[in-house]
């Protein structure tokens, strides 16, 4: 009995392996964005796992690479990678990408020092505040036109962060689960010194962009979006939230 089921487990591996093998390849560029992905996460985060589950469902096999996000979305668009995710949604996507149907993301919040009295209903009580923004990353659209507000472009957002904590800048602008992380896990010391800031810049949602210059590229979201659409009628996407803590 044993045997057999030796026997049956080794012929499942060596059939698994296969499809995985004659599974197309699909190359993503993205960068470590935790908690929602990053390369030290449970299956590099529950951002890369929606994305390799929904691929797989439709035989494609997403293989991720990590850089800045400057050079993450440049990457995709030149064609060199068929695309990129997580991004936020912006109509200006469509010039050089096919857009993903939406996945849950997170709350984009501004976040400041306690000790800092700065609070806002609208965008203009911020004026004269000098407020960090990471170079290329969508946002609202009232906030990236909003020319009236001072914003220091940087690299990502822990460098914003290091910069709050220094009075650097005023404000930042991060989803709030990801400027905790970061807090939690890199600067501990300032756990209860930086706080975010209500309300809520808006609820986002995550969209995974292929290039037009990709490949097959019609074929690639569509078989993104089918997968995607299939987790989330089967309740696969919910478990996966969970999985990851959101």
């Amino acid at each position: 009995m044993k045997t057999k089921i030796i026997i049956w487990l080794l012929t499942l591996s060596l059939l698994l392996s296969q499809n995985l093998f004659c599974a197309e390849k699909i190359k993503l560029s993205s960068l470590d964005w935790k908690p929602y992905i990053g390369k030290s996460l449970k299956n590099e985060g529950y951002a890369t796992e929606v994305v390799k589950k929904a691929f797989e469902i439709s035989d494609y096999r997403a293989q991720i690479y990590y850089f800045p996000w400057a050079r993450t979305v440049e990457m995709a668009k030149s064609g060199k990678y068929d695309g990129y995710f997580p991004e936020y949604y912006s109509k200006s996507l469509h010039e050089n990408f096919l857009v993903s149907n939406p996945f849950p993301g997170g709350p984009l919040v501004f976040f400041k020092l306690k000790s800092k009295n700065i609070s806002w209903s609208e965008l203009e009580d911020l004026k004269g505040y000098n407020i960090g923004v990471v170079r290329g990353y969508v946002n609202t659209k009232e906030f990236d036109t909003a020319d009236y507000l001072i914003k220091d472009p940087v690299k990502d957002d822990l460098t914003n962060l290091k910069k709050l904590a220094a009075e650097r800048i005023d404000l930042m602008v991060a989803d709030k689960f990801v400027g905790l992380y970061l807090i939690q896990k890199k600067m501990p010391r300032y756990i209860n010194i930086i706080e975010a800031v209500e309300p809520v810049l808006e609820q986002k949602d995550l969209f995974l962009c292929i290039s037009k210059n990709a490949k097959d590229s019609v074929n690639k979201i569509n078989a993104f979006n089918k997968g995607l659409e299939k987790l989330k009628s089967n309740g696969e996407l919910n478990k996966i939230l969970k999985k990851h803590g959101f």
